[in-house]
């Protein structure tokens, strides 16, 4: 949770999924709430929105992609890919976009397959 609304308070929420991992942050984010008001504190409340980061990203979905076709999508090496799944690296903002943008190209042309 990035601190850009220079809140009074901090969030995080942990899992063995990304479901459970959200589930925890809003219980957390909920549980501070009720602190707060027990304390007599004014609490700010914020919207979230729960995104990726390419390390994470990669590890989550790679059961199911593969780091080979990984690179066929996004152009980039298996050898750098593994090492932003395994934390031995991390993309530069560069090369962070250039896979998003490749993931979701790649997302629209399966929307159009169309099976008979």
């Amino acid at each position: 949770m990035p601190d850009d609304d220079n809140l009074s308070y901090g969030i995080t929420g942990t899992g063995h999924t990304i479901e459970e991992t959200v589930r925890d942050f809003k219980d957390a984010y909920e549980g501070m709430k009720e602190y707060y008001a027990q304390e007599g504190k004014p609490f700010e409340e914020v919207a979230f929105d729960f995104s990726y980061d390419i390390p994470s990203f990669l590890a989550y979905y790679s059961d199911r992609l593969s780091l080979a076709g990984l690179e066929r999508i996004t152009g980039v090496a298996q050898g750098q890919l593994s090492h932003y799944v395994n934390g031995h690296r991390n993309p530069s903002k560069k090369t962070a976009e250039k896979i998003q943008a490749a993931l979701q190209q790649f997302g629209k042309e399966l929307s159009n397959v169309h099976f008979v």
